[in-house]
């Protein structure tokens, strides 16, 4: 089992109140899954994607990683946890404007005790991997959407993740972009084992999940 999530709520304080983000939600995932979550806007969604990613802590509840606790501790702490086994694909790619595209993809693997020509090398085959290799000294602002986010992707996988939790990952694309970043999704999934969840509103990158997961307001229902 890569995830096991036991009763997981997130409460924020507003002037205006509490608000229930997350509500008792308990569901397991296995390795080599491709998970989808949906659900109305405000539903929990991305609240429930980055408390899975170390990045939300929640109220209440357990997160097992591999059977170890992945809250309050794991390891070397959260920032390790998502460092070793973690890629992050974002709706508006998160790449730095001033780095080319090879620069961008350099960044995790800069983190790691690598030779720099090392670095070098794995970046320009990730980036190759992703139909790139002749965009590598691009600027994002040089680069379509869909090969923004194609960086962005190249990037997530460049330390051998566990898993790729996507946060609405072709939002910003039209149809047939968007079809392509899926179709990638689903190749790093099926043939590199690497576990994918990804929230989305859209019916048809929902239909790419193996696992479904469905929330409103807050409560998981499907």
């Amino acid at each position: 089992m890569l995830l096991r999530v036991e009763k997981i709520s997130k409460k924020y304080l507003h002037t205006d109140g509490p608000v229930n983000a997350l509500k008792d939600i308990t569901f397991d995932i296995e390795e080599g899954m491709f998970v989808t979550i949906t659900g109305p806007s405000g539903a929990g969604k991305s609240t429930l994607l980055l408390t899975l990613g170390g990045l939300i802590h929640p109220t209440s509840g357990r997160i097992f990683f591999r059977d170890q606790t992945l809250y309050p501790s794991f390891h070397n702490g959260l920032a390790g946890f998502r460092c070793k086994h973690v890629g992050f694909v974002m709706q508006n790619f998160s790449l730095i404007p001033y780095l080319s595209a090879l620069r961008n993809v350099m960044i995790p693997l800069s983190l790691q005790k690598m030779d720099k020509d090392v670095q070098r090398k794995r970046a320009i085959d990730l980036l190759d991997s992703v139909g790139l290799k002749d965009r590598i000294n691009h600027l994002p602002r040089e680069l379509s959407a869909g090969q923004q986010q194609r960086v962005a992707i190249a990037r997530a996988i460049a330390n051998n993740p566990s898993l790729i939790l996507a946060d609405e990952p072709t939002g910003n694309l039209d149809p047939s972009l968007a079809q392509e970043i899926l179709e990638l999704l689903k190749v790093l999934n099926t043939e590199r084992g690497i576990t994918v969840i990804m929230v989305t509103h859209s019916p048809a990158a929902a239909a790419f999940g193996k696992v479904r997961i469905r929330l409103v307001e807050g409560r998981l229902v499907q």
